[in-house]
């Protein structure tokens, strides 16, 4: 006989095992009376398995991270999960609505985790996502974006020294993979305070959707439940090469400012000396080259013309090895001109 599991319980409501409910967390009341929530998706597998959070939009301008757990949810493998799914899809509605980074009080909700009960708005939203969502789950993934006016490549980002993470992190298979430390405050650092390791994924930027970080992250997040047993890995898209692991990254910024031309985009690879782009005042009587400061593969830049000198501009990963590296290009090259917009994923 197949073990049985017991209902899963959140803010009042039951989620019978096989069955999936939308929980809606209070969270404040606006100056004019509306009420804010944070809303839960919970799916809760017939049998037992890992509890897992998938969340997005702790910045309010990373939107692409909400498609991502749409199309998630959406998924046909779930239909057979064992363990439980807590999919966030927007952690700062505030941000959300106003399509700002931050909350009203200008704080970034990724810097005030764990929280309190009793502190700032930020402070208390972090505890509330503590409470009922980390100390509820054994992994997470939490999804980013490039901030507005930025994008990125598809990346996972990991804590160095965490061999679980880096597991993980090559099951999910983004491009990219960066070792990167926990900053103060972050969900990353306190969740992994709490026993419980949270994937980082960055991808595409603020408030755009961006077809191929849509695919790369549903795809991403479905493999890694495939390695935890949560589904079946039939019907989950199989990795077509192996992540780039690089433990450093550097920005080239502008050396003078001007307008942009940048002529390398994401994913390129790049020697040292490169001309990445091209500065030049709006007469066009001066021109000065903004150059690679070292040999990598770009993953994330500026997308904005218009430069003050000491921008960054140019984000650049050192690689392991350099043939690696060029099939995960043309990988990338591969997967880019098959996602064309708004084209929905083959698993959905």
């Amino acid at each position: 006989m197949p073990e049985t599991r017991s209902p899963f319980h959140m803010a009042g409501e039951t989620i019978a095992p096989g069955s999936r409910k939308t929980v809606d967390l209070p969270v404040s009341v606006l100056s004019d009376h509306t009420p804010v929530t944070m809303s839960v998706h919970v799916v809760h597998g017939k049998r037992p398995g890992p509890v897992m959070f998938v969340s997005a939009a702790i910045h309010g301008d990373e939107v692409i991270g909400v498609e991502i757990v749409r199309r998630l949810l959406r998924a046909r493998p779930l239909s057979r999960l064992e363990g439980t799914l807590l999919a966030v899809p927007i952690v700062n509605s505030f941000g959300f609505v106003n399509h700002s980074r931050y909350l009203p009080d200008r704080r970034d909700l990724n810097r005030c985790f764990p929280g309190h009960a009793s502190g700032s708005l930020a402070s208390r939203l972090a505890n509330l996502f503590m409470n009922e969502i980390v100390h509820r789950s054994d992994i997470g993934i939490d999804l980013h974006s490039a901030a507005i006016r930025r994008t990125n490549l598809p990346q996972i980002r990991l804590t160095p020294g965490n061999d679980r993470l880096r597991a993980l992190g090559e099951a999910f298979a983004a491009p990219v993979m960066l070792t990167s430390g926990l900053r103060e405050g972050s969900l990353r650092e306190a969740a992994e305070a709490q026993g419980v390791d949270v994937l980082l994924y960055e991808a595409g930027e603020g408030l755009r959707f961006d077809e191929y970080a849509a695919r790369a992250g549903v795809s991403g997040i479905l493999r890694v439940m495939a390695h935890l047993g949560m589904i079946s890995p039939r019907g989950v898209p199989k990795p077509r090469s192996t992540p780039l692991l690089c433990s450093r990254s550097s920005w080239v910024r502008a050396p003078s400012g001007g307008l942009l031309r940048t002529l390398k985009a994401t994913g390129d690879l790049v020697e040292e000396s490169t001309v990445l782009g091209l500065i030049a005042d709006p007469f066009g009587e001066s021109e000065t080259e903004v150059l690679a400061e070292e040999s990598g593969i770009i993953i994330g830049r500026s997308i904005f013309p218009a430069v003050y000198e000491g921008d960054a501009l140019f984000h650049i990963a050192v690689i392991p090895r350099r043939v690696q590296a060029e099939a995960a290009v043309e990988h990338i090259a591969g997967e880019r001109e098959a996602a064309p917009l708004f084209d929905e994923d083959e698993i959905i």
